[in-house]
């Protein structure tokens, strides 16, 4: 049992880790900023389930603000994990404020970093970088080892200069940390931005829906407790090496076609969906696909959920929250 410390506690990712480190016993502190990015009352929704729980215990923080990071640091001793999944997330609003990116995404890592190198009790600093760091990558699946200097959009940029920042800060300071690059989240309690939530909303609407570069989309859809389970098995298995810094693909090992995922949604749902064909939008890529080999040689990651089983999991909790 462990004292960890998870940031974007109130968000999709977040609130599910916690959900299972309380669950196998360990005390997290959760923090976040509670951001109106999306609708806050959803990350009040989640950390409600959270809250009652004894061994949880929430600060409302803005991780870039690096008196009150470290000054919780100092307050809570015996901090010997940092799950650090806050972000501000989204491809195309990166193009709309970009300040918003460099301030949660890179201020906000340096900030963790200086923090993690301050906790003489921590063992492992697990983070969240993406997908999109690989850009327009046209090898597929997308391995660790791949270039990702060319990204598309500022907010790959910024995931990116996380990386950089935690290998060096392992090099300098011996910070035992690991980057886990998500391959298109989904599941109950996702975030209403992305597309599972905007989809089903219209389609149960009999709206149309925007179907971007005309279809000719594929991204490796990952179940939520898939994710969850990498992560855990990234914060119990602590970087080693010199530096002692990882990366790891954390995807279904499986790139589905946007209008498979759509159908699937259809299907749940019973209704038929009014497709919208778009162009491709800036900072996009058209395909995403995951090279799972290191996260299972290193940490036994094995996921188990398609999409023809996680997307009725989604839609049964989008008809009763929305509902």
């Amino acid at each position: 049992m462990g004292l960890i410390l998870v940031t974007g506690s109130a968000g999709f990712i977040g609130a599910a880790v916690a959900h299972a480190l309380l669950a196998r016993g360990d005390t997290v502190i959760g923090v976040d900023n509670l951001s109106n990015y999306y609708d806050v009352a959803m990350k009040q929704a989640r950390l409600a389930q959270l809250t009652p729980q004894s061994n949880f215990h929430f600060h409302q923080i803005d991780i870039s603000d690096r008196n009150e990071m470290l000054k919780l640091g100092s307050d809570v001793p015996g901090i010997d994990g940092i799950v650090h999944l806050a972000a501000q997330p989204g491809v195309r609003y990166s193009l709309e404020n970009p300040y918003a990116y460099v301030t949660a995404n890179v201020m906000g890592q340096v900030v963790m970093l200086e923090l993690a190198r301050t906790l003489s009790t921590l063992k492992h600093f697990v983070y969240a970088s993406s997908s999109s760091v690989y850009g327009a990558n046209t090898k597929t699946p997308f391995t660790v080892g791949d270039a990702v200097d060319h990204p598309n959009s500022l907010y790959a940029a910024t995931k990116r200069a996380d990386e950089l920042f935690s290998h060096t800060y392992a090099h300098l300071y011996g910070v035992p940390s690991t980057g886990l690059r998500f391959f298109t989240v989904y599941g109950p309690w996702g975030r209403p931005d992305m597309a599972p939530i905007l989809f089903a909303k219209a389609i149960s609407a009999g709206k149309p829906i925007q179907v971007f570069n005309h279809g000719e989309m594929w991204r490796d859809f990952t179940f939520i407790d898939d994710i969850v389970d990498g992560v855990l098995r990234a914060l119990d298995r602590p970087a080693a090496g010199s530096p002692p810094h990882a990366i790891y693909n954390l995807g279904n090992h499986k790139s589905e076609k946007l209008t498979t995922f759509i159908a699937e949604i259809e299907k749940a749902l019973n209704k038929k969906a009014v497709l919208e064909m778009a162009p491709m939008q800036p900072g996009d890529v058209t395909t995403t696909y995951a090279d799972i080999a290191a996260a299972t040689r290193d940490l036994g990651f094995d996921p188990k959920t398609p999409i023809s089983v996680g997307i009725p999991k989604f839609v049964d909790w989008f008809r009763q929250y929305y509902c």
